[in-house]
C-alpha cells in the first residue's frame, strides 16, 4: 500500500492510498475559508459521560444531487474535496469536524449556571474514508482487492490517530444508507479519533473485568468460543466468526470476532485481513439481500482503547441495521431513547438462519 499526503485548499490533509504508485500532484484549486471549528465537550455528571457540543455542523452539506457530489473525483469546472481525477481510497479531514485538533483550547471550567457540567475544548480529529471513485458503488460491490485496501488503510489511520497525543479511542465506521441518517450518497466511511473512551468502551471493559473477577476467565474468549459453534452463527472461516448476538438490540445485527485475540486492525495479520474481507463481503450480501431491496446498515469497529484496557480487548465489528421488515424501521422511542433499555423485534436465533438462508452466489 502507498500512502501520498497532500493539502487541500484550507489546510486540510488529504490522504491517497494505491496499490501500486500512482503520481497524485493535483492541487485544490477552490478559494476555502479557513475551518473554523467552535466543539466543546461537556460533562454530563448524571450518567457520567462526555456529550460533544458542535452547533457549527448544522452547515454541513445534506443530500446534494448525484452530479454535484463533492465525494466524487474533481473534474474540468467541478472542483470537488478530492483533486485528483480519479482514486482508489481517500482518507482527508472532515471538513464540518465535531472535534479537531486544531479548535479552540480557551473554554470556560464548566456551562453556564452548571458548575458541575465541566467543559473541555472539542479536540480529537474526524476523518473522511472514501472506499471508491465510483458514486453509485456500494461496499458489498467492492470486491475483496479494493476492501482489502481499505482494511489496511483502517488499520494504518488507527495507528496515526492513536499516536496523537491526547487521543484515547479511534473508532472507524460506516453509515450506509439514508434512513440511517446518511447525508452524503458516496460511497464512505468516517474515523473519530476521541480524547475520550466512549461509553460503550468502557462498559465493556468493565464487564470483561468483572467477568474475570469472578470466573479467572476471558469474557471475550467465553463468547467466541460459545458463538463459535452455536446456532447463530451466520458466517466463518479459518479466521473469522460472524455471528447474531445472543442479546442482538437491533433487528439484523451480526458481530464479526476474529479467532485469535488481537486488540485493533494493526495486529491482523495478512491472512486475517484477507480473511475478514471474505466474510464481511459475504455477510454484506446476505444483509443487501434479506429483503426485496439492501438493508441500511452502520458498520461499527470496536478496538482497544489507546491506552486504557489493551490487555483485556478483543477486537470485533459490530454490523447492524434499523430495518426490522420490509418498509419498517426499529425507531428507539421511549424505551430505548429515555432510558437506554433495548426491546428487539426479531429473535436472534430467526435471524441467523433467516440470513444463513440468503442465497448469495
Amino acid at each position: 500500500m502507498i500512502r501520498t499526503s497532500r493539502r487541500l485548499a484550507d489546510g486540510r490533509e488529504i490522504l491517497y492510498f494505491d496499490r501500486e504508485p500512482v503520481a497524485r500532484d493535483a492541487t485544490d484549486p477552490r478559494d476555502l475559508p479557513p475551518v473554523a471549528t467552535h466543539s466543546q465537550l461537556r460533562w454530563d455528571a448524571l450518567l457520567g459521560e462526555w456529550v460533544a457540543i458542535a452547533s457549527h455542523r448544522q452547515s454541513r452539506t445534506f443530500l446534494p444531487p448525484a452530479d454535484e457530489c463533492p465525494l466524487d473525483p474533481s473534474r474540468p469546472g467541478r472542483p470537488t474535496e478530492i483533486p485528483e481525477s480519479s482514486y482508489e481510497v481517500v482518507v482527508f479531514e472532515n471538513r464540518f469536524p465535531s472535534l479537531a485538533t486544531g479548535v479552540e483550547r480557551d473554554v470556560p471550567p464548566s456551562a453556564p449556571g452548571d458548575p458541575v457540567a465541566e467543559l473541555r475544548p472539542g479536540f480529537g480529529r474526524c476523518e473522511v474514508v472514501c472506499f471508491t471513485d465510483e458514486h453509485d458503488r456500494v461496499f458489498a460491490d467492492l470486491g475483496p482487492d479494493r476492501a482489502r485496501l481499505v482494511v489496511d488503510v483502517w488499520a494504518d489511520r488507527t495507528e496515526a490517530l492513536g499516536a496523537i497525543d491526547g487521543v484515547e479511542y479511534v473508532y472507524p465506521f460506516e453509515n450506509h444508507g439514508e434512513e440511517i441518517g446518511v447525508t452524503l450518497s458516496h460511497p464512505h466511511g468516517q474515523i473519530y479519533a476521541y480524547p475520550y473512551l466512549p461509553s460503550r468502551v468502557e462498559k465493556i471493559l468493565a464487564s470483561a473485568r468483572r467477568h474475570r473477577e469472578r470466573t479467572g476467565r476471558d469474557l471475550f474468549a467465553d463468547v467466541v468460543a460459545a458463538e463459535r459453534s452455536g446456532p447463530r452463527v451466520v458466517g466463518s472461516n479459518e479466521h473469522w466468526t460472524a455471528f447474531v448476538p445472543a442479546a442482538a438490540r437491533w433487528p439484523y445485527e451480526v458481530q464479526l470476532f476474529p479467532v485469535r485475540k488481537v486488540p485493533g486492525l494493526p495486529a491482523l495479520s495478512e491472512e486475517e485481513r484477507d480473511a475478514f474481507v471474505d466474510v464481511y463481503l459475504d455477510v454484506l450480501a446476505r444483509f443487501a439481500r434479506r429483503f426485496d431491496r439492501p438493508m441500511p446498515y452502520i458498520a461499527s469497529w470496536n478496538q482497544a482503547p489507546v491506552r486504557e484496557g489493551r490487555e483485556d480487548w478483543w477486537l470485533h465489528l459490530q454490523l447492524f441495521s434499523l430495518l426490522r421488515a420490509p418498509g419498517k424501521m426499529k425507531y428507539l422511542a421511549g424505551s430505548e431513547s429515555g432510558m437506554g433499555a433495548f426491546i428487539t423485534d426479531t429473535n436472534p436465533e430467526d435471524v441467523a438462519e433467516q440470513l444463513r438462508s440468503v442465497v448469495v452466489a
